[in-house]
């Protein structure tokens, strides 16, 4: 019986010892290879501290080593936090000291850029270098081992100290922008993502002749479909080579010479491919699913690149990381003339929905309300807060007889007559990017700690290729003297490239409104005066 995620790769094991798992460049694993080595690093990781109940951090490049990370954490009974690897190194030692995680794998030279962070990090014991570094490498503080993956694939596997965990334990924790100004980490559980992997494998009938693109990084929710949906049914998951998405033509004549039969990525991703990748040149035969998510597809390009992939079916799946995906639609084949905009769907399969007007009754057709999840795929909160959690998980307001949990996505839609939601907008100051989820009062506040600064709004500029273009106005303080190329640095050291705006205004002063609050509809009127108010 299965119940934890590495017990996808045991079992595909068992039945496809011989197949390609990943494939990552030249490099390829195959499911007996992916297990073994898997149990090798889980044995060595258990060996030196790394069990149930602790957390091995993730700052590395993607690759085949990066598959074999997480499911020697998962095997050790530890549960992995996977960071931007190019996250600056501030804030991956913010996430890495929040988790209190007791090992971390990295590379050689990530492992210099972290040096401070690490060692001042008082639960870390191990250092995994997933690299081979020239020579020698010393550890952060001499009370912390450094583990190379030779010494780690040369260790002879023992039984999985993560047989004594249980489907209810952590499996991953993956941090999201935070309104508070820091990142928040979203706790999954084995069950939480096993239910979703579950639906997802026989909802797209993923077998073992699949080829799955991974083009998410692990740090971002899509790649669990990618990873996980591949290895559960014995199929390949082939990763996006670092970098190709910034040349579409490229990605493209890589997704036809890889035969990727199942795509997942952000609509962003797929308006490159559509703009600039000269899709024409390709049949794409053997792509036969478009999975699309994590931000509004514009409909005039959607409509476009439907029949660049022929063969294949497209499908808006919705979910914010709290929840995985919960909710889905199958697009049809010929998007209709008067269409304007996507549904997001009805809830998968064990997975409920529930539409909340501000009076807290259930909507009906045609009115609009926050969407509300429930079921086996919801989180089991947000690491280290507790208030937090308590804010967003909530008694299901349906039904007062026994306690159950409801998650508060924040996300206003509408119900349509055949019982599809509708997408209508946030409700709060959350936006998407490219597919990222971002918070902008962290931008915000990341801005505040430049003493130069007395004042600064962030506001989302939507956009038909991205989602949106992130601006800001900064009010310096008066005889303080900063230009934009201060302000661009400033955030460049501080936040993930995705979080920093494009551009920023220096104004004397923010536009107020009549109770003295930042008017961000003027703000976004001044960057766009054809916003809509």
């Amino acid at each position: 019986m299965g119940y934890l995620l590495w017990h996808y790769l045991r079992d595909s094991a068992a039945r496809y010892p011989d197949r390609p798992a990943v494939q990552a460049g030249d490099a390829v694993l195959t499911y007996a290879e992916l297990d073994e080595a898997s149990a090798r690093l889980g044995t060595a990781l258990a060996s030196r501290g790394v069990g149930p109940g602790t957390r091995i951090g993730l700052y590395m490049p993607r690759s085949e080593r990066s598959v074999v990370v997480t499911h020697g954490a998962s095997k050790a009974g530890a549960a992995y936090v996977p960071i931007d690897p190019n996250a600056p190194a501030p804030r991956a030692g913010f996430i890495l000291a929040n988790g209190g995680v007791t090992a971390v794998a990295t590379t050689a030279r990530k492992l210099a850029q972290l040096a401070d962070q690490l060692a001042a990090l008082p639960s870390l014991s191990v250092v995994l270098l997933v690299d081979a570094p020239a020579g020698p490498v010393a550890p952060p503080r001499p009370d912390v081992v450094v583990l190379t993956w030779a010494e780690a694939m040369g260790t002879a596997s023992a039984p999985p100290a993560g047989a004594s965990c249980i489907e209810h334990d952590p499996a991953y924790l993956l941090y999201t922008s935070g309104s508070t100004g820091s990142p928040k980490g979203v706790i999954i559980s084995h069950r939480n993502a096993r239910a979703f992997v579950d639906w997802a494998g026989e909802t797209f009938a993923i077998g073992p002749d699949d080829r799955l693109s991974n083009h998410a990084p692990l740090h971002f929710d899509l790649s669990v479909l990618d990873i996980y949906g591949a290895l559960s049914r014995g199929a390949c998951v082939v990763m996006v080579p670092d970098g190709l998405a910034s040349f579409p033509v490229e990605l493209a004549t890589w997704i036809a010479e890889q035969r990727i039969s199942i795509w997942y990525s952000v609509p962003s991703a797929l308006t490159r491919l559509l703009l600039h990748g000269e899709l024409e040149r390709f049949a794409f035969e053997r792509l036969r699913a478009v999975l699309y998510a994590g931000e509004v597809f514009p409909v005039k390009y959607l409509r476009e690149v439907m029949p660049r992939f022929p063969h294949g079916r497209f499908f808006n799946l919705y979910g914010p990381t709290e929840t995985n995906v919960c909710t889905w639609y199958a697009l049809p084949a010929v998007l209709p003339a008067d269409v304007t905009d996507v549904p997001i769907g009805s809830a998968c399969a064990n997975t409920a929905t529930m539409v909340l007007t501000i009076e807290g009754r259930e909507a009906g057709v045609g009115e609009e309300g926050e969407l509300y999840v429930r079921g086996p795929t919801v989180m089991l909160g947000y690491w280290g807060l507790p208030e937090k959690t308590a804010e967003m998980l909530v008694t299901n307001p349906l039904q007062s007889a026994y306690a159950e949990r409801a998650y508060r996505t924040g996300d206003i839609v509408r119900v349509e007559a055949d019982g599809a939601l509708r997408f209508l907008g946030r409700r709060d100051h959350m936006v998407k990017s490219r597919g990222y989820r971002i918070e902008l009062g962290e931008i915000e506040q990341t801005i505040y700690q430049d003493e130069r600064v007395k004042e600064a709004v962030v506001v989302a500029i939507p956009d038909d290729e991205i989602g949106c273009r992130l601006k800001a106005v900064v009010v310096p303080h008066p005889g303080q003297t900063v230009s934009r190329s201060d302000l661009m640095a400033f955030c460049l050291k501080r936040l993930p490239r995705y979080m920093v705006p494009e551009e920023f205004r220096l104004d004397e002063e923010i536009p107020r409104t009549s109770t003295g609050k930042a008017d961000r509809q003027a703000v976004l009127r001044s960057f766009s005066p054809a916003s809509p108010e």
